[in-house]
């Protein structure tokens, strides 16, 4: 029988069916930071059992760590406590931890594919979102709760019901200044937020074949702001190259019989999805955000929607809400609109290549004097890679400066927030209310345009300064 990419991992992990629609499933790979894992390890050692495999559990601090000064005492105290409580339960249940200062610390699922963690077919989950980053690699990545957390704490297992399949086929060739985070808002902004909502989605084509690995994380990694349980990308030759040589990955004959399964991953030819979605490359054009969610996205050329264009009454309320908590009209231009902040960095492009990115646009270049910048690299591995590459100096003579990793103000759980009614041009994932600070204003876009409005303190479209 055919079977998807989902459907293989899946089979594969299968510890018991409960009945056709719900299985107990086992976890290859479970990745704690300091919010969401408190509770469950409390509630193993309430129980009185031991963590199950404490050696597949990688935990380090991200969401709530500071991007600078980073080896002195965190300042604010909540942060400072949950740090020092997920060192203190990793000590006590013998689990990997890579803390401030390590050179493995950085934010979980930058770190993940970073150290080799993160392979093909395999199952991962995170207290976390955006786990969806990991699927990427071909593996069944996805966020879970904190009672989860503890479940995979006690038992390396998960009772789950299964998604329906998807297909998200994006054929043709990349108009120059497009990159992979304007593919997945144009999606969203097709699909909508709640578009993926029972799936987990695959996405394929040949517009998805031509991105370097690092890439396809971000198209994963943001698979969830369109409602899906979780994004997968077949594992391929760039795959394989990517995980090759990296601290965790498979050595010698391993590596060899782990290879020679990974080829046999992708979905079949013949294989039913439970939904399909055809996307051309050449439709999009670089993407802006103008409201306060992500799927209201606009190519940067176009024009904010009018209430007249927005069909569904209850979409019609939350435009109008965005509207309202954004200052835009209906109707705006998105070019030309001042800015006052740039963040460079999340989980979704904290990567080297982000970094790379940014750092040749700005390149003999000055930011525009009233914008404040955030420039934070996903890992310490990140971080040191853009210093031997010479990019901190580019980055610094253009008026930037690179900070230590962490999460930052993709969500503000740390010092670095934008202030009320400020604008902030990001390269995370949310652009929900007060995301990147109370009464913040987040517009989302790739790293390349975020570089243009950098240099320009505006909207603009940066195809046209290639």
């Amino acid at each position: 029988m055919a079977k998807t990419l989902f459907e293989k991992v899946w089979d594969a992990h299968v510890v018991h069916s409960i009945d056709e629609t719900t299985d107990i499933i086992y976890i290859d790979r479970h990745l704690v930071h300091e919010v969401t894992s408190p509770q469950a390890f409390t509630g193993v050692e309430n129980r009185g059992i031991p963590v199950s495999r404490p050696n597949l559990t990688t935990a380090t601090p991200d969401h709530n760590v500071p991007t600078k000064d980073q080896l002195s005492p965190i300042k604010e105290a909540l942060s400072r406590k949950q740090v020092e409580t997920l060192e203190a339960n990793c000590k006590n249940h013998n689990v990997p931890y890579y803390g401030l200062g390590h050179e493995n610390h950085g934010v979980v699922h930058i770190i993940g594919p970073q150290l080799g963690l993160t392979k093909p077919g395999m199952t991962m989950v995170c207290g976390d979102s955006h786990t969806s980053t990991h699927g990427a690699f071909g593996s069944i990545a996805f966020g879970i709760g904190t009672s989860q957390v503890e479940s995979v704490l006690s038992t390396q297992c998960l009772l789950l019901a299964k998604p329906k399949t998807m297909k998200i086929q994006i054929d043709g060739e990349l108009s120059k200044g497009v990159l992979s985070k304007d593919i997945v808002l144009y999606v969203i902004s097709q699909l909508g937020t709640g578009g993926g909502a029972g799936y987990f989605v695959e996405f394929c084509g040949t517009a998805i074949e031509s991105l370097s690995m690092e890439a396809r994380m971000t198209i994963c990694n943001m698979s969830i702001e369109m409602g899906a349980r979780g994004g997968m990308i077949a594992p391929d030759e760039k795959t394989f190259a990517y995980v090759e040589g990296k601290d965790f990955a498979p050595k010698g004959e391993d590596w060899d019989n782990a290879l020679a399964y990974w080829k046999t991953l992708p979905s079949d030819a013949d294989a039913k999805f439970d939904r399909e979605e055809y996307f051309k490359a050449e439709d999009i054009e670089p993407m802006v955000t103008y409201g306060t969610n992500p799927g209201m996205g606009v190519g940067v050329s176009g024009n904010i929607p009018t209430l007249d264009d927005i069909k569904e009454e209850n979409n019609k309320i939350t435009f109008q809400k965005s509207m309202e908590y954004m200052g835009f009209e209906p109707g705006d231009a998105m070019i030309g609109k001042k800015i006052d902040w740039v963040f460079l960095g999340s989980c979704t492009n904290g990567r080297i290549e982000d970094f790379r990115i940014f750092a040749e646009f700005v390149k003999g270049k000055q930011k525009a004097p009233h914008v404040n910048p955030l420039i934070v690299p996903g890992s310490k591995g990140v971080e040191q890679q853009a210093i031997a590459e010479g990019l901190d100096k580019i980055i610094e003579e253009a008026g930037f400066t690179l900070r230590e990793p962490g999460c930052s103000a993709c969500l503000a759980m740390n010092e670095d927030k934008v202030p009320k009614g400020e604008y902030a041009v990001a390269t995370s994932n949310r652009n929900f209310e007060g995301r990147q600070g109370p009464g913040s204003r987040t517009i989302l876009a790739s790293p390349l345009t975020v570089a243009a409005c950098a240099i320009e303190g505006k909207i603009v479209d940066v195809r046209e300064y290639l």
